[in-house]
C-alpha cells in the first residue's frame, strides 16, 4: 500500500492564482464586445465561471483518484480522442470559427477534440514509455509513440491549428527526454519537426503571410501585422504599473481575440509590467513545482504523467506569451488557466488534479 501524504500546496495555490487572476481577466477584457455582440457584459465571464466550477470538480475528484488506475483507461480514451479528431472535420458536424473546424457542438454545449487528444496520447506515451524502460534507446521501440503522435497532429493541423499541433508533439518530445532517449535520436527528431513545420506554413499561405508579419509587422499594418501591432500597443502603453484594472482601451474592439489568445496583451496594459511579470512568475512556479512531482514520483508512470502535464501546460504558455509579445509568429493558442475557454480550462484543471494526486506519494 503506497503511503499517501498532503499534496503540493504551493503547486496548488499557484493554480488557483492563475485562475483567480484569469475570471479577472476574462472580464475585464471581454466585457465591452460581449455587451456589444450579445447585449449582456457578464456573457463570456458566466460561462468562464462556470467552466472553473467544472474544471475545480474535476481537479478534485482526480486529486483523490489514485493516478495508476489512467493505465487502464489509455486505449478507450486514446480511441474516443481519435474518432472526436475525425468527426470534428466532417461538413456539418464540426462547428467552423474564424476560418478553423475545431469544435464539436452537442446543444448549447461546445467542447474541443484537440483538448481530449492532449490527454489520451499523454496517457498513452508516458504509459508505453514506463513498460519498455531501457528499450526507447532503440528506434523501433519509439515508432508506435511517434506514429500515433504524427497522426494526432496531422489530423489537429487539418482543423487547422498548428499552435496546438506544436505544444503536442513538444510534450511528447519532453517525455522521450525524460526517457533516456539517446539525444542523437532526439536531434534527428526535432530536424524532422522543423521540417515538418516548415511544409506546413509553406502549404497554407497564410501561414507564410504571419511568418512575414512577425518579421516586420508594419509591412502589411492593416492585414497579416495587425494582430502583433495592436498587441505591442496594449503592452507598451501598461508601461511599469499599468492603466489599472479595467482602464484598457485596446480591447474595446482594437486589439482581436482580446479575451482568448491575446489576454496577455491586456494585462500588460491594464496591470503593466508587474502584472505580466507576476503571470509569468506564477507559471515558472507551476513548473518547477511540477518538474519536482515528477523528479520525486514514485514510479516512471507518475514520472512521465507529472513531466508531461507539466509541459503541455509550460509550452503553451510559453507559445502564447511568445506569440503576444511578438517573439514568435502568430499562432491561435490560449493562455492556460487565464484565457476564456471552456474545454482547455476543464482539462487544464483536471490534469492539475492529476499532477497533485501524483504529489501525494513524493519519494526521496
Amino acid at each position: 500500500m503506497r503511503k499517501k501524504r498532503a499534496p503540493d500546496f504551493l503547486l496548488f495555490f499557484t493554480v488557483l492564482s492563475l485562475l483567480s487572476l484569469g475570471l479577472v481577466m476574462v472580464l475585464s477584457s471581454s466585457e465591452y464586445a460581449a455587451l456589444v455582440y450579445y447585449g449582456d457584459g457578464l456573457y463570456f465571464f458566466k460561462r468562464q465561471l462556470l467552466h472553473a466550477c467544472l474544471g475545480l470538480a474535476a481537479l478534485f475528484f482526480f486529486l483523490r483518484y489514485d493516478y495508476w488506475q489512467f493505465r487502464r483507461l489509455t486505449f478507450p480514451l486514446l480511441g474516443l480522442s481519435f474518432i472526436f479528431l475525425i468527426l470534428v472535420l466532417i461538413p456539418g458536424v464540426g462547428d467552423t470559427s474564424h476560418g478553423a473546424q475545431r469544435w464539436i457542438s452537442i446543444g448549447s454545449f461546445s467542447f474541443q477534440p484537440a483538448e481530449i487528444v492532449k490527454f489520451g496520447l499523454l496517457l498513452f506515451v508516458a504509459d508505453g514509455l514506463s513498460r519498455r524502460g531501457a528499450e526507447v534507446r532503440k528506434f523501433k521501440a519509439l515508432l508506435p509513440y511517434l506514429g500515433v503522435t504524427g497522426l494526432a497532429a496531422l489530423l489537429i493541423l487539418l482543423e487547422p491549428d498548428l499552435g496546438t499541433a506544436l505544444a503536442l508533439a513538444g510534450t511528447v518530445f519532453v517525455l522521450l527526454f525524460c526517457a533516456g532517449v539517446p539525444l542523437s535520436t532526439l536531434g534527428l527528431l526535432g530536424l524532422a519537426g522543423l521540417a515538418c513545420v516548415g511544409l506546413a506554413i509553406k502549404l497554407e499561405p497564410y501561414r507564410l503571410k504571419r511568418l512575414f508579419a512577425f518579421l516586420d509587422p508594419w509591412k502589411d499594418p492593416l492585414g497579416a501585422g495587425f494582430h502583433i501591432i495592436q498587441s505591442l500597443y496594449a503592452i507598451g502603453s501598461g508601461g511599469l504599473f499599468g492603466l489599472g484594472l479595467g482602464q484598457g482601451k485596446q480591447k474595446l474592439l482594437y486589439l482581436p481575440e482580446q479575451h482568448t489568445d491575446f489576454i496577455f496583451a491586456v494585462i500588460g496594459e491594464e496591470l503593466g509590467f508587474i502584472g505580466a511579470l507576476l503571470v509569468i512568475t506564477l507559471f515558472v512556479i507551476l513548473i518547477w513545482r511540477g518538474l519536482r512531482t515528477a523528479l520525486y514520483a514514485p514510479d516512471a508512470f507518475g514520472c512521465y504523467l507529472a513531466a508531461g502535464i507539466t509541459a503541455g501546460i509550460g509550452l503553451q504558455a510559453f507559445i502564447n506569451i511568445g506569440v503576444v509579445t511578438g517573439s514568435l509568429p502568430i499562432t491561435g493558442i490560449p493562455l492556460p488557466l487565464i484565457s476564456y475557454g471552456g474545454t482547455s480550462l476543464v482539462f487544464t484543471l483536471a490534469s492539475i488534479g492529476i499532477l497533485l494526486n501524483i504529489s501525494r506519494y513524493s519519494v526521496r
